[in-house]
């Protein structure tokens, strides 16, 4: 058994921003000996069965998630002065009911809660909690904003809150995306001040992440935000981005995924190596692969 399982991947169904094919991912979690992999799109399902039945086929466990937009309100409001007024939330399904309700909210996300993103609030998420085990997501997620503005306070209230719907099923995410290796390469101030925002939000949400775990009482977990698979496709995805968002390859101040070339499938040795210093942040990340175990029926 592996002993590290990547939890926060995106595919090509991350439509202009994963850029992973499923088949290439899967075959390269067997080269990195990993035997569970899951797949956590923003806010869709559309590459789950696809993804089911390629890790089937390769004796790798499939673990069926996404990573959703949980709006700060009602759903169904969409007010054009908040057009980005929702969180990041990673889900993964425990078991077959977990699943369904991931369908569930991705439905319901789309049909009521649509606006520029699927969204759906956190009453509908407590409604159809059952069986879906939940992270704290990246930087835009909701315990990260908090931390960032400085309101350790709201960040804990929150925790408080997924901890009282999901209990035992619930973490904390870290991830290192490693900015001081390649912030001395870059030239170019408004980036290096960009990047440099970036770092320093990233200690930031770790520091808190970690304190809010110790207090409370919650088990981390360390994942890579995967966009690709490999280092070297970083230059595809950068321009992958750019169709996006509208931008140009050589456009200075806008998203960029060139300048940072580590959301990619680390190996094993290398996300151990990383978290070092928190080893239960890895070894957690097994105990969640063994937690789920889904069995879907096709063809009919």
């Amino acid at each position: 058994m592996s002993d590290f399982i990547h939890l926060h991947v995106h595919t090509e169904y991350s439509l202009l921003d994963g850029l992973s094919q499923i088949k290439r991912l899967v075959n390269r979690a067997k080269e990195l000996k990993m035997d569970s992999l899951a797949i956590s799109d923003h806010g869709v399902m559309y590459g789950a069965i696809e993804f089911y039945k390629t890790c089937k086929h390769n004796d790798v466990k499939p673990i069926i998630g996404m990573e959703a937009y949980v709006s700060k309100e009602d759903h169904t409001i969409k007010d054009p002065q908040k057009k980005t007024n929702a969180n990041h939330l990673l889900l993964l399904a425990k078991n077959y009911t977990g699943y369904q309700n991931l369908m569930k909210l991705t439905s319901i996300g789309h049909l009521d809660g649509f606006y520029y993103r699927p969204r759906f609030d956190k009453d509908t998420l407590k409604k159809y909690s059952e069986g879906l085990i939940v992270t704290s997501a990246c930087p835009a997620g909701e315990i990260a904003e908090h931390l960032i503005a400085a309101d350790y306070a709201a960040a804990k209230k929150s925790v408080q809150w997924y901890l009282d719907v999901f209990g035992p099923d619930y973490y904390l995410e870290l991830q290192r995306h490693q900015h001081d290796l390649y912030l001395p390469q870059i030239t170019d101030p408004t980036i290096k001040q960009n990047m440099q925002k970036m770092a320093n939000y990233e200690k930031i949400i770790n520091d808190g992440v970690v304190k809010l775990g110790r207090e409370l009482s919650v088990p981390l977990i360390a994942t890579n935000d995967a966009h690709y698979i490999d280092q070297k496709d970083a230059e595809a995805q950068d321009a992958l981005v750019c169709v996006a968002t509208g931008c140009t390859i050589d456009q200075v101040d806008r998203l960029r995924y060139i300048d940072l070339p580590t959301f990619h499938i680390r190996t094993p040795d290398e996300m151990k190596q990383l978290f070092s210093d928190h080893p239960d942040a890895i070894s957690n990340t097994v105990k969640i692969a063994e937690k789920c175990d889904i069995s879907i029926t096709l063809g009919e």
